[in-house]
């Protein structure tokens, strides 16, 4: 008598399906042991029943064998050719900078008359708004510049009388000052005394 062949597809009926499941795992971990008792390899299985609970079956231990896929040749290799997370987010943000001084560049080119073409009236008028905005800015700054520009030199002004009193207060003492005022009250005296000793003969006072 000939053994039916089963259709393999997910078996709808759920107690079916868990009698299947449990029978299927125990011949595929026997079928495991079989081959790594015989040809000596290591083997490990890792499986999920469809309500979540975990079996698992391994030659030696099931982390030893994982530890060992992953330091293989060919998985090391796959993983430096993948970048890292680092690299990733390095990348990324590179790109966002470079397209953001892009549009900048490109910004300032329009703001200068250039590249306008192919920009629509709303973003003709948004660039006109903006270079009113930045030209009051400019007008703004420059008259609180002009401002204090005028403070300061209307102070340096102010400074120079000052200056000049205290240089001609430093440079002439008050002594002389009144020594020759009082010696040369009467130039018109003093040359008359002096013909007066000539006539006379008379030696000049000391």
């Amino acid at each position: 008598m000939t053994r039916q062949k089963i259709q393999i597809k997910k078996i709808d009926n759920n107690t079916a399906r868990q009698v299947t499941f449990s029978k299927r795992r125990r011949g595929l971990f026997k079928k495991a042991y079989e081959l790594s008792t015989l040809c000596d390899a290591e083997i490990a299985l890792i499986v999920f029943s469809a309500t979540g609970k975990l079996f698992e079956y391994a030659s030696s231990s099931v982390n030893q064998v994982i530890e060992r896929h992953k330091l293989h040749p060919k998985n090391v290799g796959n993983k430096l050719d993948q970048p890292s997370l680092d690299q990733q987010l390095e990348d990324g943000t590179f790109a966002a900078l470079s397209k953001e001084v892009e549009e900048r560049t490109l910004e300032l080119r329009q703001m200068r008359g250039e590249e306008l073409q192919g920009l629509s009236i709303e973003e003709l008028q948004q660039l006109e708004r903006l270079l009113e905005r930045g030209l009051k800015r400019v007008v703004e700054t420059k008259g609180a510049q002009l401002m204090e520009e005028n403070e300061r030199l209307k102070k340096q002004m102010m400074d120079i009388p000052v200056a000049r009193m205290q240089l001609f207060e430093a440079g002439q003492p008050s002594d002389s000052v009144m020594t020759n005022t009082s010696s040369s009250a009467d130039p018109a005296q003093d040359f008359e005394g002096s013909y007066t000793f000539l006539r006379l003969g008379l030696p000049f006072p000391d």
